[in-house]
């Protein structure tokens, strides 16, 4: 998902110096590069000055206990399959986009997050999508998630701090029903096999992990490798788990998305 950088001083002070010059707000956006309505709000509004963060507050893994290490297992893999830290002037937030469609998911979801956010967040739905955003601003986000910055996942280097390896291989359960029920599914595959007798349909369940980011993969592999778990790459960004016994593994803790 894609974090959109803050808007730096040096646009600022453009279209600072373009507003006295009595320039259209339109004029203004495409000379700059931003929308109109941004140009309009701070022509109506001002121009905000740049602000540095307040500092968070610092966060202790080897306090939490035992329900705080399964949910942050659980958020962790959220997060890297389809979440994000965003930047604002005084906070940060954490987002997690999920599909309207699952509210067991995103009901779950709200449960992890509000077991660290200062108060409950919220779930929106975007007009004229299908999808939701569970929404929590805190100052201590960055620290709960360093994997956190601007631009694309699969841009940039994703590792995980030595506490989160700590984590993750002791809940890696419930860090892969993260990733599977945020970047996921399970699905049934059909083919069919022409016999002398006729064409016989057959089926059987796989699971299908999906990301761009080579670095979030190999987290998502060797964590199923872990538990023994065997997988296969048919494409360049998806991992699959066709065997029986592997699927019927991950059916113990994730199952189909509700």
């Amino acid at each position: 998902m894609f974090v959109p950088a803050a808007l730096s001083q040096e646009i600022r002070d453009t279209v600072r110096d373009l507003l006295k010059q009595g320039i259209s707000d339109c004029e203004i956006g495409r000379r700059v590069g931003i929308n109109r309505s941004t140009v309009y709000r701070w022509r109506t509004n001002g121009i905000p000055e740049t602000r540095a963060p307040r500092p968070p507050r610092r966060i202790d893994p080897t306090s939490w206990s035992l329900i705080e290490c399964i949910d942050y297992a659980y958020l962790l893999g959220l997060y890297l399959g389809d979440g994000y830290v965003g930047t604002h002037q005084r906070t940060h937030s954490l987002v997690i986009a999920l599909d309207a469609q699952y509210t067991h998911l995103i009901e779950e979801c709200v449960e992890a997050v509000t077991t660290f956010a200062p108060r409950e967040p919220s779930v929106l739905q975007p007009q004229g999508t299908n999808g939701v955003r569970v929404t929590s601003y805190g100052s201590a986000w960055p620290q709960f998630f360093p994997q956190h910055g601007p631009g694309k996942k699969h841009e940039r280097k994703i590792e995980l701090v030595d506490w989160q390896d700590e984590i993750v291989a002791t809940y890696p359960r419930q860090f892969l029903r993260g990733l599977i029920q945020s970047d996921g599914s399970r699905c049934e595959n059909r083919f069919t096999i022409k016999l002398e007798e006729g064409p016989v349909e057959y089926s059987y369940p796989r699971y299908f992990f999906t990301n761009y980011s080579d670095d979030i993969r190999k987290l998502f592999t060797d964590t199923c490798e872990v538990l023994g778990i065997e997988w296969s790459q048919p494409s360049w960004r998806n991992i699959s788990v066709s065997n029986r016994k592997s699927v019927e593994l991950l059916d113990t803790f994730v199952g189909e998305k509700r």
